[in-house]
């Protein structure tokens, strides 16, 4: 008999979903398990647990995790690349991100994202690796193997930010394709190893929806995302689903967040569980901290998530903890840190700024009546960042204006030449 050695009592809803994502481990009847689970939910459940490679839809961490996962369209730091694949080309800045996750019992898994913006064009890399210590017995109860099965999922994402503009942050498209494989030892279970691939589809764009403040940064967001979409393994299909979310910024420190999920499954065999939802909220207490919390509904897998943000100025460290049937106050346990480096911006901070420099000497200059300069300063806006529309604008003003007092100039000297053949002036 195959058993897993484990601290405390772990909930036996959230174990089987485990070992059926595992799979058919020797001399273990997993079915009879859950359908002995599933009886008492009126088979509402009867299809929860029944995909391979959890890892790829386990949260590692970071305040994807800290707002219970409705985070498709906030997307704001390296956690979008569980959430959304097309964030990687909005991200402020370049990151690489460490993560630790103490998940069920002695259940860790680790995590590493890299990811940088260049212009409109975003692209990252990143990996999460789960591991699990089993032991086998005999039917006398003496141990004859003992090994750590292990679960890994690396992907590499692009995306790319089309139509931005000054008044528009753009619509910005994404994919990440990824690749899975997980290892049980042959003394445990032979012949359950396997691999798998998948892909991410998401798009997200940014703008300003009954906004009640005044910042640069749009305070309203909408994406879609497709997530580990890919064949069936082995006959069992990948944690396939189909996410939509809004994200509203009612005051300048809050965002409150949404997303609806739609399970899907590409064996025939198994159907998709139940829909389900999120929802979170992100409070900005202080310039560096901030705290996260959100709510995540889906059959066999819900829960409460607390979480807390602490950024310097170039390492951000997010904590979270979780509340489900899987929780055991004993242990460290549903408890996951990340910690991001900053790397900077590219210099497109120092850019917006020289520009915003230009537009307002250009704009002094215009008020006292300079055009020359005006036009002269928003040239150089417009050389430095063509998308400022309100250089461009002043640039059309200024011209049109200088053509026009040329024009006067012309007639008052054609006027004048009038008057000098026909009426002497003395």
């Amino acid at each position: 008999m195959v058993r897993r050695s484990v601290r405390g009592h772990v909930a036996t809803s959230v174990l089987a979903w485990l070992f059926l994502a595992i799979g058919p481990l020797q001399a273990v009847e997993f079915t009879d398990v859950y359908a002995s689970i599933g009886a008492g939910a009126e088979g509402r459940i009867d299809n929860v647990g029944l995909t391979i490679f959890p890892t790829l839809i386990i949260p590692v961490g970071g305040q994807f995790e800290g707002m219970g996962q409705a985070y498709t369209a906030v997307a704001g730091d390296a956690s979008f690349f569980d959430a959304n694949p097309a964030a990687s080309a909005t991200l402020e800045f370049t990151e690489l991100t460490f993560v630790h996750n103490n998940w069920i019992a002695d259940t860790a898994i680790e995590g590493l994202v890299y990811t940088r913006r260049i212009s409109d064009f975003g692209l990252a890399v990143g990996g999460k690796f789960l591991h699990v210590p089993f032991t086998r017995y005999d039917t006398t109860s003496r141990q004859v193997a003992g090994g750590r099965y292990s679960e890994g999922t690396v992907g590499v994402n692009a995306s790319y930010n089309f139509l931005r503009s000054y008044s528009f942050p753009g619509i910005a498209v994404g994919t990440t394709l990824k690749a899975a494989y997980r290892h049980v030892p042959q003394e445990i279970a032979p012949d359950q190893s396997a691999v798998g691939f998948a892909a991410d589809i998401g798009v997200l764009s940014r703008f300003d929806l009954l906004k009640r403040f005044s910042a640069r940064a749009p305070n309203f967001a909408a994406g879609v995302s497709a997530r580990n979409f890919g064949p069936p393994v082995e006959g069992e299909p990948l944690p396939s689903q189909i996410t939509a979310g809004i994200a509203y910024r009612p005051i300048r420190p809050v965002i409150i967040a949404t997303d609806f999920i739609l399970p899907v499954s590409f064996a025939p065999d198994v159907p998709p569980p139940p829909p389900g939802g999120a929802v979170g909220a992100s409070v900005r207490v202080t310039p560096f901290f901030s705290a996260q919390t959100g709510v995540l509904l889906r059959w066999g897998g819900s829960r409460v998530s607390m979480g807390a943000s602490l950024t310097l100025a170039d390492l951000s460290v997010d904590v979270n903890y979780n509340l489900d049937l899987a929780t055991q106050f004993r242990n460290p346990d549903r408890f996951s840190v990340q910690a991001r480096l900053n790397f900077g911006d590219e210099g497109r901070r120092a850019l917006r700024d020289l520009v915003d420099q230009y537009y307002l000497e250009a704009w002094r200059a215009s008020a006292v009546g300079n055009l020359e300069v005006a036009i002269e300063y928003s040239q150089r806006a417009l050389e430095l960042d063509p998308t400022f529309t309100p250089a461009a604008q002043l640039l059309e003003i200024s011209l049109a204006t200088r053509q026009l007092q040329r024009d006067l100039r012309a007639i008052d000297l054609e006027s004048l030449g009038e008057m000098t053949e026909d009426e002497p002036l003395f």
